[in-house]
């Protein structure tokens, strides 16, 4: 079988070979790896036409290359959200499509957490004025402590975000579409509704599908504080961005902290957001540390291993 790997997944070249050298001398099967993120789906297509297995992280995968791939029995995505792989193709086809779950649990958390407490301090402003050479005056911010943080998505993520939220003395509600078993943090379960009007926080742990997208919009943001800040670390269309701007030059949100957006960075130069107050904006980097890079990639290949190993046996 051909192996192709198509974006690079953070280990070494080298590194990679070595571990599959005697799965694949065994079974037979030829490994390829370049990174395709600059090419278009018809330069794409050339390249993994005869493709059996496929790699990547979050470069686009769509049904017009799925479909110009007739070998292909499996993908694996070495990350959390699948959304910008095509899944209709692969369910007609009956193509295996594995993820890389709970590789970023700890960072996206952190990272969230990180992102609350900077918009609350003013911290990128109180940078900027610093090396300005300003003083403290007009930075005058806002605790953590004692807010209500209201978790929508509690997942893997979302709740580790209510861990470390309550471990900062926060009030922690929390929503999910079906009822939460056991967990080892307080959570007040509430309607989303509810959520919103209470909270000081929302967080956003949602994956991004038909029914999530724009879930988050004018309506929702009505129903904020207009003290209360919104932070997202899940996927950008979850909120309509359009409405979120609209909030916060109106004074009717305090804040927001944002890793993702309706549109992958690099973000054109005059994108709305730029303009929007007292944001926090990062290009995406939550999941991007060296332990979860390490957990991606090894969850990935493991996948690939498990397939390859039962093709085998079979």
């Amino acid at each position: 079988m051909n192996v192709k790997i198509i974006e690079p997944l953070g280990l070494p070249e080298a590194a990679i070979r070595s571990r599959l050298k005697d799965l694949l001398e065994k079974g037979g099967h030829h490994l390829f790896i370049s990174d395709t993120r600059g090419l278009t789906d018809a330069e794409l297509i050339k390249q993994v036409s005869d493709a059996d297995v496929l790699l990547l992280s979050n470069r686009p995968l769509s049904r017009a290359v799925i479909g110009a791939c007739p070998n292909l029995k499996l993908i694996c995505v070495a990350f959390t959200g699948i959304d910008h792989v095509n899944q209709e193709a692969c369910k007609a086809r009956g193509i295996i499509l594995y993820n890389a779950a709970g590789y970023a649990t700890h960072a996206v958390s952190e990272l969230a957490i990180g992102l609350m407490i900077a918009v609350l301090r003013r911290i990128g402003a109180a940078d900027r004025i610093a090396r300005a050479g300003g003083d403290n005056r007009e930075l005058l911010g806002r605790e953590l402590f004692a807010t209500t943080l209201g978790i929508v998505g509690c997942g893997a993520i979302g709740l580790q975000v209510a861990r470390l939220g309550h471990a900062f003395g926060c009030k922690v509600l929390g929503y999910e579409r079906h009822a939460l078993g056991k967990i080892d943090v307080p959570i007040e379960q509430v309607a989303l509704d509810e959520l919103l009007t209470r909270s000081d926080i929302v967080s956003l742990h949602l994956p991004l599908t038909a029914e999530t997208r724009d879930c988050i919009g004018r309506e929702q943001f009505a129903r904020m504080k207009p003290s209360a800040i919104l932070i997202n670390t899940a996927r950008g269309p979850v909120v309509d961005q359009a409405a979120l701007i609209e909030a916060l030059q109106q004074n009717r949100l305090a804040g927001a902290g944002l890793d993702v957006f309706d549109a992958e960075p690099p973000l054109p130069a005059n994108d709305p957001i730029f303009k929007a107050p007292n944001t926090v904006l990062l290009p995406h980097i939550a999941f991007d540390t060296v332990e979860a890079v390490a957990a991606k990639a090894d969850i990935a290949l493991r996948h690939l291993e498990d397939f390859l190993s039962l093709r085998a046996k079979a």
